[in-house]
Parts: C-alpha cells; sequence; structure tokens
C-alpha cells in the first residue's frame, strides 16, 4: 500500500501539464462569444460536424489526464478508477461549458447534442485508455 502512496506522490503537476494547457483552450474556445466565431454557413450544420469537434476535443481533454496515470506503476484496479474519474469530470465540465455559454456568454446557447458529444469524447479517452494501458 505504502509502493501505491509513493508513486502517486512521483506523479507530478508536471505530468498534467498538456492536460491542462488543454482545458485552458477548451476553455477559450468554449466561451467565445458568438460574435467572435467565425461564419461558417450552412455545410457546417448539416453535416453535424460540430458534433465530431466536441468529441474530439473532449477525447484529448479527457486522455491527456489519463495518459500519465496510465503510464504509472498503480495497480490496474487504481487506474481504471481514476480513468472513470477524469471522464466523468470531462462529462461535467461538458454540461458546465454548456451552461455558461447558456446562461454567461453573449451569443452562444445551451446544446443538449453539444454535451452529449463531450460525454462520448471522455468515453472514448476511458475506452481507449483501459485498452491502452489495462492490459
Amino acid at each position: 500500500m505504502n509502493e501505491n502512496i509513493s508513486l502517486e506522490n512521483k506523479l507530478g503537476a508536471k505530468n498534467f501539464l498538456p492536460g491542462i494547457a488543454w482545458f485552458f483552450v477548451v476553455m477559450v474556445l468554449m466561451f467565445t462569444p458568438g460574435k467572435d466565431l467565425p461564419d461558417v454557413g450552412d455545410w457546417f450544420s448539416q453535416l453535424n460536424f460540430d458534433k465530431l469537434i466536441h468529441i474530439g476535443v473532449f477525447a484529448l481533454l479527457a486522455y491527456l489526464f489519463m495518459r500519465p496515470i496510465g503510464k504509472t506503476m498503480l495497480p490496474p484496479k487504481i487506474k481504471a478508477q481514476y480513468f472513470l474519474k477524469i471522464a466523468a469530470a470531462a462529462c461535467i465540465w461538458g454540461i458546465t461549458t454548456e451552461l455558461v455559454q447558456k446562461y454567461i456568454v453573449p451569443g452562444r446557447s445551451f446544446s443538449l447534442l453539444d454535451w452529449a458529444a463531450d460525454t462520448i469524447g471522455g468515453l472514448a479517452a476511458l475506452y481507449i485508455c483501459r485498452k491502452v494501458y489495462l492490459k
């Protein structure tokens, strides 16, 4: 047990810098006022490309926080617990961004489908990390 605690203590903030940086990129993207977003026309919405972007952005976000944990020597059960918590945090961050867009960011609105795509992204990272790091 002390070995696990020791390994967790060695996993410092620097290991999570890519995830932290991406978190702030996502925050800027999600909280940009509607008038400052580029006009992409009807083709963009018809392809639902926006949802693929949400999936990718949140999958990368969750993955960047899961990866440092996956590379540790922690027992698979502990890694799996952390992965699940990070996926849940990505889901919560997704709904939070949608609510902030609705109530605070001018020209933006709440989209349940965007939140669903954010959640799918977090779950995709969970699936990938479980396959890669819990062999």
